[in-house]
């Protein structure tokens, strides 16, 4: 079981909830005798207590936990510069349906109390690492751990492209693009296109194509060790994008390809030890609950 003794915070800017909730947890750290450490991003949106201020990629190295307060978003931003540091990652809901932040404000204290005594699951995702290449140079590269998208940016016209597996053909298509997603990533842009839902600890991508021009294009599950190629076509008369995430954008063109594969370092995610995916399921997207109950 992990000991936190120097707890990071990071929040999302821009918010009143988010800079109340942050003050509600710094005072909650302090008085219970840890070490806090803000994000120089937020440090002035919490003064007093002459706290330490430092970058996030130095909290990574010198907290035990990091405290994401804020949406979804937010953590996914966290997630990506957090994850090479292997430190646990905990999450307050301040944003909208919150999969990932799934400790309410109601219950602050309490919760975020529990996860201090010891009282947390722990589990591992898996992030993806893309990279745009042109004539065999390297132009970009970024990381995801929702999802990887090809998609047309300003451009209304469908995008042509090449999609290989492991190096080996799997079809050409024309569409709006393409959204690799991991299972972290399937109940975000990937659903909302058609895609399957994945239970997080499934070890596989899913390949989910953008209003196909064809109807028998369908979402397609590959082992998340295999390393997809999207080739775009050179006849292909935009330029398009790849975003990670859609926080971290990287500009194509004809003739340029996008290698995706699985990321080597994983994020550790902290919850509640009643941390239950079908049950954020029922919540988020409105299934039924049991007979019973209606």
């Amino acid at each position: 079981m992990d000991h936190f003794r120097n707890i990071g915070l990071i929040g999302r800017l821009g918010s009143d909830r988010v800079v109340d909730t942050l003050q509600r947890l710094k005072r909650f750290l302090i008085d219970s005798g840890y070490t806090v450490i803000l994000e120089d991003t937020v440090a002035g949106l919490l003064p007093g207590d002459d706290l330490q201020v430092c970058s996030r990629k130095m909290m990574g190295e010198i907290c035990d936990l990091v405290i994401v307060v804020g949406g979804d978003g937010s953590l996914l931003g966290a997630a990506r510069a957090l994850c090479r540091y292997n430190v646990p990652v905990l999450g307050v809901n301040r944003g909208g349906l919150g999969f990932l932040t799934d400790i309410s404000p109601d219950e602050l204290e309490a919760r975020v109390g529990e996860v201090l005594a010891g009282h947390y699951m722990s589990e591992n995702r898996f992030l993806l690492d893309a990279f745009v290449r042109r004539d065999n140079e390297q132009l970009g590269t970024s990381e995801a751990l929702n999802e990887v998208v090809l998609h047309p940016g300003k451009s209304a016209r469908m995008i042509e492209f090449e999609l290989y597996v492991d190096g080996q053909f799997v079809y050409s298509q024309k569409s709006d693009g393409l959204i690799v997603a991991t299972p972290t990533g399937s109940t975000a842009y990937a659903l909302s296109a058609g895609g399957p839902i994945m239970h997080p600890k499934l070890d596989a991508i899913v390949l989910v194509p953008m209003s196909p021009h064809t109807l028998s294009s369908r979402p397609i599950v590959v082992d998340a060790g295999s390393e997809l190629k999207i080739v775009i076509s050179n006849q292909s008369g935009i330029y398009p994008q790849i975003s990670c995430d859609g926080q971290v954008h990287v500009a194509c063109a004809p003739g340029d390809s996008i290698t995706i594969r699985k990321k080597p370092q994983k994020l550790r995610l902290i919850h509640p030890l009643d941390h239950n995916f079908y049950a954020i399921c029922r919540s988020k997207l409105g299934w039924s609950s049991r007979l019973t109950d209606q």
